[in-house]
């Protein structure tokens, strides 16, 4: 039996998600939420969605629905996926979930409290690309880690754009930042210690941000992001005896990992596949009991720990100390 979801908003990301949704295994996209009646019904419409909603709250109540997706602004993410956990929903939220780890960790409190699954939606984890990428360097394929480097920017052209809204917990880190951030993390595990700079510009958001890290063992990262900078987005992963080095990390849809070594460059090409429909299958699978879900407590709360830190970082042009998981 098909997991029921909605979603809470009809924000443009939402095209993406249910492109990938339509394409699942085992998910319905059955209702979606607006602030405004009319859109709502307006979006219904255009998408094939059976129930539109003019009030979030409203689609909550709906107990026919089993999910919802949350793609609502960032300073909206912890709230409404509280409010849906307590609607006894489960919840895949948009990455970030948020920006300080006690409101992350005390939304997987409600989780673990109404015995419902909180996923913290970065897409890219579900890919193959990224996991052949974790198991190259398991195997030693460039030998001992000592760098992980990112990079994820674009330019933001319209000053209503809501990722330039401090109010909004826009800004170069939380949109885009975090995918960088996020894959130093996977593969070199939670940072020690982290330095930052930023520079503002929308109401007071950060529109270029760099942040540097310390891993245990001696690995470093580095990671740049901006809303006022060229298109890119790069991921390479150093060792002691070669690189690994993806040109498109985030979005996967042309998956090339390449291992450069002294001497040669060995391409590993895969599949092009839909981050979206993995994510949304996984948590489906999840929801069913028939597989474990990705992403969890743990992940989420050590990212927002981390973006905590690079913004202390960033406003006091102090190194942070980045507190253990606990």
């Amino acid at each position: 039996m098909a997991v029921r979801w909605g979603i809470l908003s009809t924000a443009k990301i939402n095209d993406k998600f249910l492109a990938g949704a339509r394409e699942a295994a085992d998910v319905e996209i059955a209702a979606v939420a607006s602030r405004d009646r009319e859109n709502a019904k307006r979006y219904a419409r255009e998408h094939g969605i059976d129930r539109p909603y003019g009030d979030y709250q409203a689609l909550l109540d709906d107990a026919e629905l089993d999910a919802v997706y949350i793609s609502l602004p960032n300073s909206l993410h912890v709230e409404w996926t509280v409010r849906a956990l307590q609607a006894g929903k489960h919840v895949l939220c948009e990455k970030p979930l948020g920006r300080r780890a006690a409101e992350v960790s005390g939304a997987f409190d409600v989780a673990q409290r109404e015995g419902l699954l909180l996923m913290e939606a970065f897409m890219y984890r579900h890919n193959p690309q990224t996991r052949r990428l974790t198991e190259l360097v398991a195997e030693g394929a460039i030998g001992r880690l000592r760098l992980v480097r990112g990079a994820f920017s674009f330019a933001a052209a319209d000053a209503a754009d809501a990722r330039l809204s401090a109010a909004l917990h826009g800004g170069a880190l939380m949109d885009v930042g975090c995918y960088p951030l996020s894959a130093a993390r996977l593969i070199a595990g939670e940072p020690e210690r982290v330095t930052a700079e930023q520079v503002l510009g929308g109401d007071g958001v950060d529109i270029s941000f760099v942040g540097t890290m310390r891993f245990a063992g001696g690995v470093l990262g580095h990671f740049d992001a901006g809303l006022a900078l060229d298109t890119r987005d790069e991921l390479e992963v150093v060792g002691e005896q070669g690189t690994l080095f993806l040109d498109d990390p985030w979005h996967c849809r042309v998956p090339v990992i390449e291992l450069r070594l002294e001497q040669s460059v060995q391409r590993f090409e895969l599949e092009p596949v839909d981050s979206y429909r993995l994510e949304a299958e996984n948590m489906s699978a999840a929801i069913a009991g028939r597989a474990p879900p990705l992403l969890g407590r743990g992940d989420a709360v050590g990212q927002a720990r981390a973006i905590e830190a690079l913004y202390q970082a960033a406003q006091t042009g102090a190194a942070v100390t980045v507190s253990p998981p606990g």
